[in-house]
This record gives C-alpha cells, structure tokens and sequence, in this order.
C-alpha cells in the first residue's frame, strides 16, 4: 500500500524584502499589494529558472509571505488545503498489512465472553476496514479453524485471532501466513504498539510482591472466563507466582497517582478515541511505568511475541 506523501508548498518568506525591478517598484509605490506580490514572485521566477524552472507545468505551487506585513499566511493554509489527498491522515486499522485482493481470515471465538446475536466492536471494525479495501475475507470460530484453512485453495496472507487463542492459532496457522490480533491491531491504532512492545518486556521483571494494573475501558459486567478478570490474572500468576497483586479499574477510572504499579495492562480501547488512550500512556510514562496491553501481553506471555505481525 502506497505511503501518505505529505504535500510541499514552497513559501516565498520576506517578500517584503525582495529587490524588486525599477518597474515593480513604480508599478506598487512602496505598497506591499497583490500587483507588488505577483511582481516580486515573478522576479524570483527569474532569477533562479534553473531552481524554479519546473513550476512552468504546475509540478508545484509557490507562495509568496510576508510575518512583518501579514501577508500570505491564509494563501498558505490554502494552497496546503488544496493538495491534501483525499485519505490524509487517515489511520487504517490494518496498516500496511494487506493489500486488495488478499485473502484475510479472521479467527473470532464466540464463548461466554461474546455478546448474544452479534460481534464485539473490534471485530466488526476490523471486518469492515477489510471488505472497504477489496480484501478477500473468511472468517471462523476457534474450534473450526483447521476447517477453514483446508477449505481454502491457497493459505491466507494474514490471520487475525482473538488473542486469548493466540497460541492455538499460532500452532495450527500455514507456515506462510502472516499473525495478529485484534488487540494488537488496535494497540497500533488507538495507543503507541512500539511502546506497548517495549513495556511487555516487564513481565519477565515481576516478582511475587509486584503489583500490576489491569485497566478494562469498558464497564460490561463481568463474566466467568472475562480476560481482563480472569484470564489474563491467571498467566500472569502462572507466570510470577500466585501472591501477584492484580487490581482491575473500568471504564475512566483511571488512577493518577500510578507509581505503586510495576506494570500496567490496558484492553484494546475501542470505547475510546486515541487522544484519550495517549494521554494514559503519557500519564504513564511520566511516572517511569510501563503500559502495554491484552494482546502485546498475551503474545509475549504465550512466547510468539516476536513472531506476530504487526501494523
């Protein structure tokens, strides 16, 4: 997939202070008007051809500005305005992972966890990103995986997996299929994913009197098996030993004073928009605590954390 290329506007700064022809000069009496603009940028035309000699087909748009006067700052904001492409800025889910036409299949399990009659946000996200690029998808339960991969004549580029069945699928995938989650698709796309991957590494540095932080941003009740809860606690102690401390927060309860916790474990964050996610990561790392989340956790706690895809 083809990179945003930022836009390029050259700015022609201190016009007021261009040598202008005798002629400009007579032409604008010492006013700094659109005649002596236009004047001045064709004289920078001129003199430097051998620079500017492009512009002749449009390739690219000069602006002539002036701070002292005040002249030019709107014909800036303009002219960048104009050559924005239509997708600037605009963050996909997925990143750079596929392509049209590729072949995605999507591993979602539907145990207690999941709602009645429909998916979980990331999913549905996730799924509509891919058919809105031209991606080829097929999408299975857990225990139907092996299934789906010998249904399909050729294996898929990517799987995407719940990443509480990280390891299942990373058993049971094609050797040449590439490996996520949604958890870690959206630690790219609502947090900071080098940062997460970064911080993971404290898990190895937890000791039986640590205590972490899980911070589930939504408020759903709960259940049984919840990951945030029940599972994820559960590595953790399997891990470290069972005198861990683990405290769960939900919803914006959010603790400001962070430095009793040695690690902090955030969910995916589809409630929330990603200047909020940001400002818990900088809270965090302001306090010298590493954050990571559920999926970049999961994966270095299941050991594949270096063979995952990320976006």
């Amino acid at each position: 997939m083809q990179k945003n290329i930022p836009p390029v506007v050259f700015a022609l700064n201190k016009i007021d202070e261009i040598l202008l022809s005798a002629e400009a000069q007579e032409k604008s009496r010492g006013k700094l008007d659109n005649a002596a603009i236009e004047s001045a940028k064709c004289w920078v035309y001129e003199e430097n051809s051998a620079v500017m000699g492009k512009n002749a087909d449009n390739s690219f748009e000069v602006v002539a500005v002036s701070a002292l006067k005040g002249k030019g700052m709107d014909a800036v904001i303009s002219a960048l305005t104009r050559l924005l492409p239509e997708d600037f800025g605009q963050e996909f889910i997925l990143g750079d992972l596929v392509s049209q036409t590729d072949l995605v299949l999507l591993v979602m399990p539907q145990d207690i966890q999941a709602p009645k009659g429909r998916l979980i946000l990331p999913q549905v996200q996730t799924l509509r990103e891919l058919l809105d690029r031209k991606c080829l998808v097929m999408s299975t339960t857990t225990d139907k995986m092996t299934d789906a991969l010998a249904a399909l004549s050729h294996a898929p580029k990517l799987i995407v997996t719940d990443s509480q069945v990280f390891g299942y699928v990373y058993e049971h995938k094609p050797a040449e299929s590439m490996l996520t989650s949604f958890s870690v698709l959206f630690a790219a796309y609502k947090g900071d994913l080098p940062y997460y991957v970064e911080s993971a590494r404290a898990i190895d540095a937890l000791k039986p009197s640590s205590r972490v932080l899980i911070a589930e941003c939504c408020t759903h009740a709960p259940l049984a098996e919840d990951i945030g809860r029940v599972k994820l606690p559960n590595l953790l102690r399997k891990r470290v030993g069972e005198e861990l401390t683990v405290d769960i927060t939900s919803g914006t309860d959010f603790p400001d004073n962070l430095s009793q916790y040695d690690l902090i474990i955030q969910c995916g964050a589809c409630m929330f928009n990603r200047k909020y996610v940001l400002s818990r990561i900088d809270r965090a790392r302001t306090q010298h605590v590493p954050m990571t989340n559920y999926g970049v956790a999961i994966a270095h706690l299941t050991g594949i954390l270096d063979k995952v895809s990320m976006p």
